[in-house]
């Protein structure tokens, strides 16, 4: 048999080979997440990498009535209102960053690019102050404000790359038949960008979804607390039924990797189309 060949088998066998472990890295945990919700104490501390002996259906039940239906509301009220927000901020202004020409663009570029290097905790006690002078303390507000300014820097590096690859003939055409900017915006602009939108929405989202500080320091209110604080307070609640613990944690994670899996081909196109051009 040719030497290519053989090389060629060996090649595409160990890629399938660490595909498979890298697969088995990702989804075991998560299959062994939900498998051990399902489990008594005594079930969980003797067969903790076993099959569950009585599959307790009653612990997601338990848990989402402990709390984290409540705290589930919040967390899908809060990102998606957040995430809406940004991306239609950050179209806009990628939009505008990559079609436009006016003076002092780069420097409006850099200086939105500037607030991926301010840590959310450097900002912590300053806006725990504006937020009690604006009173909006211990609101929904409070957690989708401070949200939104932290992740517009990061959707618009992701969106200019992507726009600037867009073609500009199609614009160019659109206003030569009469079409305003906005039109141009709306209609041709965003229904091509739909990959780099859903990239940014799934990385944004999932930030937001796991955000813990902010959701810990700016609500007091345990009815308007998110999924990561309420997990906390479950704990407390709960610190000897492990199964029930558990089962929260499997309901918290499940919206983003129902959400990747949705949307997995979107994000990927997003992403790599993005690269070709900054």
């Amino acid at each position: 048999m040719n030497k290519s060949v053989i090389w060629n088998k060996v090649w595409v066998g160990g890629v399938l080979v660490w595909f498979s472990v890298y697969a088995i890295c990702i989804v075991y945990p998560l299959l062994w997440l939900v498998m051990n919700g399902l489990k008594s104490n005594n079930d969980f501390f003797l067969n903790a990498w076993s099959l569950p002996e009585t599959w307790l259906w009653s612990n997601y039940k338990a848990a989402w009535n402990a709390g984290i239906g409540r705290y589930f509301f919040n967390s899908v009220l809060v990102t998606c209102v957040s995430v809406f927000c940004i991306l239609l901020i950050a179209s806009m202004a990628s939009f505008a960053l990559s079609r436009f020409e006016f003076k002092g663009k780069n420097l409006l570029f850099l200086l939105i690019l500037s607030g991926l290097m301010l840590a959310p905790q450097v900002s912590l006690i300053p806006l725990y102050k504006m937020l009690q002078l604006f009173g909006i303390y211990n609101t929904y507000l409070a957690l989708i404000v401070p949200y939104v300014a932290f992740q517009i820097p990061f959707a618009v590096f992701l969106m200019r790359s992507y726009f600037l690859s867009l073609p500009k003939e199609v614009e160019e055409s659109a206003f030569m038949d009469g079409c305003s900017t906005w039109q141009v915006f709306w209609h041709i602009i965003l229904p091509m960008s739909r990959p780099i939108i859903a990239s940014t929405a799934l990385l944004t989202a999932m930030a937001i979804w796991n955000e813990f500080m902010f959701a810990m320091v700016f609500v007091e209110d345990s009815a308007l607390r998110t999924i990561p604080v309420g997990l906390m307070n479950l704990r407390s609640q709960l610190n000897t039924n492990f199964g029930v613990q558990l089962a929260g944690l499997a309901i918290s994670a499940a919206p983003m990797v129902i959400a990747f899996l949705l949307f997995q081909k979107q994000f990927i196109r997003g992403l790599s189309a993005g690269s070709v051009k900054g």
